[in-house]
């Protein structure tokens, strides 16, 4: 029997390579490569470059989130930014060369996002950055000069908001380059959420209830890198813990600091300080939270998606459109300003009805644009 011309025609195959660090990426890539692993003609390689390397901010995620094993792990970890970004740079290079992919896939603004950038347009290798366009205007943040270098070598911008598109117009980037699907971690939070309520049980570990105290995250360099502004956020923040209680996670990072002063470390005694949790568990922290105090920029959309109100100890935001409606207050390090803040917003009402991410199906739509260059 003689083979048809169907027969004889090669299915195209697109090979990806993901380039992920930090924990804001690896939840972003689980929704995504969920979706993508449906597809029979994409092949999707994860490489890990370890930029976070505690074992409760990184393999826990994996478990937990359901993403593959990286193809990769580099196991880089805690270096000098130029250190970090070299070694990450060098080494994906190599990886680039050896799997010859058709695309490379970065999330965010972390300097895994930049050393995969660079490494993939040196060797001419499109680049597609999701979560593309957000933009702080502060130059001294490394995220900063990270995410424009991403956004302006990019091939394809996958932009969360309406904002971030037209940051990207602004600054040049063309239009047919740009694509508004939504925020990947909408689509997380719908996923994740249930998933948590159904395994965690951090809330019986910790014996605490629901709406019964406040969540705190501090980790940025902004913060952890000057004693002066982590000293006036550890003291609101102990200062609130005499009305409710603050749970703080304590990231790696912050912890080496405060072991270091001895006031902040006083200040700390009067927080409910716990280890780093696993995603699901830090989904059930934020869900049952009254309110939600961080400096993360991940942090502060889970909190909207969570129906929590956000008090943000930074002094600028990417993600304006949660102040600008009210769900997010920009406190910077001012311990009074903080205080005031949040006792105002436990006290405020919103409107949470207000669709300011996407529909959660900016995954789907990510695939379908890549489908369509594979078919195409």
């Amino acid at each position: 029997m003689g083979s048809t011309h169907a027969d004889k025609v090669c299915k195209k195959i697109m090979k990806i390579v993901t380039v992920i660090g930090a924990r804001p990426q690896f939840i972003k890539a689980a929704t995504v490569s969920r979706v993508l692993r449906r597809i029979p003609n994409i092949q999707e390689t994860l490489v890990h470059t370890g930029q976070h390397y505690d074992a409760n901010m990184s393999r826990v995620f994996f478990e937990e989130l359901d993403i593959p094993e990286p193809g990769y792990n580099l196991e880089i970890g805690s270096l000098s930014h130029g250190a970090q970004t070299g070694r990450m740079l060098e080494a994906i290079e190599n990886i680039l060369l050896d799997e010859k992919p058709d695309m490379v896939i970065v999330y965010g603004d972390t300097n895994s996002t930049l050393a995969g950038t660079l490494a993939a347009v040196k060797l001419h290798i499109p680049v597609a950055h999701v979560e593309a366009g957000l933009r702080s205007f502060n130059r001294a943040m490394p995220e900063e000069i990270n995410r424009i270098l991403a956004d302006h070598s990019a091939d394809i911008l996958f932009a969360p908001t309406q904002e971030a598109v037209k940051h990207l117009k602004h600054e040049g980037i063309a239009g047919e380059r740009i694509h508004l699907v939504g925020d990947v971690m909408y689509d997380a939070a719908l996923f994740y959420t249930r998933k948590a309520s159904e395994k965690s049980l951090i809330l019986d570990q910790l014996g605490i209830k629901s709406k019964d105290y406040i969540l705190a995250t501090v980790h940025r360099a902004e913060n952890t890198d000057d004693p002066v502004r982590l000293n006036r956020i550890f003291k609101a923040l102990s200062h609130i813990a005499k009305d409710i209680t603050v749970i703080l996670p304590l990231h790696p990072r912050t912890q080496a600091f405060i072991a270091r002063d001895k006031e902040i470390e006083a200040l700390s005694r009067q927080l409910r300080i716990i280890e780093p949790v696993g995603y699901l568990d830090m989904v059930m922290l934020e869900k049952h939270a009254q309110l939600i105090a961080t400096d993360s920029g991940g942090v502060q959309k889970e909190a909207f998606f969570h129906r929590i109100p956000c008090v943000t100890l930074r002094d600028e935001t990417e993600w304006v459109e949660l102040v600008e409606h009210g769900y997010n207050c920009l406190v910077g390090a001012d311990d009074k300003k903080i205080i005031h803040s949040v006792k105002e917003m436990m006290g405020r009402t919103f409107n949470w009805e207000i669709p300011l991410y996407g529909k959660g199906n900016a995954c789907t739509l990510i695939a379908k644009k890549l489908q369509g260059i594979v078919s195409a």
